[in-house]
């Protein structure tokens, strides 16, 4: 894979902007052919550098509006395995890995608190999770 140059860097700020922007406007915006966007976008997609495009849903009407952010150690050697159980969550929009305390760090959304207390008894009761804490999101205030 060839690393990002300045214009893939651009290009991939407008698109987080706004991920519905016609090529001919990023072109404008970017100063570069309408091809070269095109060939670009194409490359970043087939190189899974770009992974999907989706849609940002305003907080207050977004359904599932139970937001959290738990933090996961893991016993020894079994983070592979407490990964792999965890990717099966469908409340776990995100997973990350970390460094510091914690080994694990997981973005979680729910419909319902009682929803958003059974999949953290869910995540609690996995062969290998010691320990964990998770705090609401209130409100985003910047993304």
């Amino acid at each position: 894979m060839e690393p990002l140059d300045d214009l893939d860097r651009r290009l991939l700020a407008l698109l987080r902007e706004d991920g519905r922007t016609p090529v001919a406007e990023l072109s404008r915006r970017l100063g570069v052919a309408r091809a070269t966007v095109t060939g670009r976008i194409d490359r970043l997609v087939a190189s899974g550098i770009i992974v999907g495009f989706s849609v940002r849903v305003r907080d207050e009407t977004d359904p599932l509006s139970i937001h959290a952010i738990s933090f996961i150690e893991v016993e020894g050697r079994t983070t592979d395995d407490v990964i792999r159980r965890l990717r099966g969550f469908p409340e776990i929009i995100a997973l990350h890995t970390t460094n510091g305390g914690w080994d694990l760090v997981a973005e979680l959304r729910t419909e319902t608190l009682g929803e958003f207390d059974r999949v953290l008894g869910r995540i609690r009761s996995i062969d290998g999770v010691v320990n964990s804490e998770t705090s609401l999101l209130l409100s985003s205030v910047l993304r």
